[in-house]
């Protein structure tokens, strides 16, 4: 299967991935043919793109770090706790224990197998802005901590700050939280408080532990000293925190937006790059770069020598040389044959330069 981008649908496609609704429901199962009715409820749902499959990318298989079923429960489950939380309702024990419920759940298949990579066109599919990016940081989170060897206890907290990160925007002004364009100066003032007011919400409203807290007041802190809204920098920022800030800004980069298109993974894999040791400390971006894969399997790429492949797998250990099934010369197809970018020497000068979701005929 590969990934192709929503604009980039066509009628007869074959779904590789089922394609879930809003409310959990089944919209299109693995292996069912795309109408030209379906494409427009696609896009209106916010979908990023959909796997498909075809004779390019046949037998190529993407292995989830959370399956579909626990993600929408935890969207589902954040965005009820966001909206007591906003409302002034009161949240009981069982919405708590309903989060952390999940939290464990998502933490236990990342500890399963700490070799998969964190494959983001996984994550991004489908997009309830505050909800699921909150879902995904987690999942980042978690899995760069593992790989940092930090305790089971210790990720469960990260994981439970990561879902919980953005909770302070529950109580920033709709307009600003919405606005389509920049923010004027005084409006970014106002939004720089959601840490604060995170923070303050969950420690002295909710009775959450300290160092859950203080991950959620520093995950816009940077490495620095030029974040907000305390310029912490170097140690004196909070573990957890620390990592919540590299993942917040990853994801919130491959995401779109009203205001911008979303980068591609290895276009946001080289603005963390660009900031180790200035926006983030070197421990987590090097942490980052073998367990985030910025070409994702079921990715088209193209190769500095002209040709173009899908992305059959990735290496932990190697993370921008996969290997590719290259089924085009140039502008020439030619029959599909694998091309490992990491293991054959006399590869050595061809690198990626380019990644995309475009339709291939």
């Amino acid at each position: 299967m590969r990934f192709i981008d929503i604009n980039q649908i066509k009628e007869g496609m074959i779904v590789g991935r089922k394609v879930i609704g809003q409310s959990g429901q089944l919209l299109l199962n693995h292996g069912a043919k795309i109408e030209r009715s379906y494409i427009e409820k696609i896009r209106k749902l916010g979908y990023m793109g959909i796997y498909i499959e075809d004779e390019l990318s046949n037998g190529i298989e993407v292995v989830d770090v959370i399956d579909d079923t626990l993600r929408h429960k935890t969207v589902s489950s954040i965005k009820s706790f966001y909206q007591k939380a906003e409302e002034g309702r009161g949240l009981k024990q069982k919405d708590m224990a309903n989060i952390s419920f999940l939290v464990n759940e998502m933490l236990d298949k990342i500890l399963a197998d700490k070799n998969i990579l964190v494959n983001m066109m996984d994550l991004k599919i489908f997009d309830d802005y505050t909800f699921s990016h909150s879902v995904n940081v987690g999942v980042l989170s978690m899995s760069l901590g593992a790989f940092m060897n930090i305790g089971r206890d210790s990720l469960y907290q990260l994981g439970l700050a990561s879902v919980m990160h953005d909770l302070g925007k529950v109580f920033i002004p709709k307009e600003i939280l919405n606005k389509p364009g920049k923010l004027t100066d005084t409006e970014f003032t106002v939004m720089k408080t959601h840490s604060e007011k995170g923070y303050e919400h969950l420690i002295h409203s909710l009775g959450f532990p300290e160092n859950i807290s203080i991950a959620v007041l520093d995950h816009h802190e940077r490495y620095d000293g030029s974040g907000y809204p305390n310029k912490k920098a170097g140690k004196d920022i909070s573990r957890l925190g620390g990592i919540i800030a590299l993942t917040d800004v990853f994801d919130a980069l491959t995401s779109d937006r009203p205001y911008r298109k979303a980068l591609t993974p290895s276009e946001a894999t080289e603005y963390v790059m660009g900031g180790c040791n200035t926006q983030f400390a070197e421990k987590t971006v090097k942490a980052f770069l073998n367990k985030i894969a910025p070409y994702p399997v079921g990715t088209l790429v193209k190769l500095s020598n002209g040709m173009i492949g899908i992305v059959m797998e990735n290496y932990s250990d190697c993370c921008l040389r996969p290997k590719v099934r290259i089924i085009q010369h140039g502008t020439e197809r030619v029959a599909p044959y694998e091309m490992d970018l990491k293991h054959a020497p006399e590869l050595l000068m061809i690198t990626i330069t380019e990644s995309y979701n475009s339709f291939i005929e």
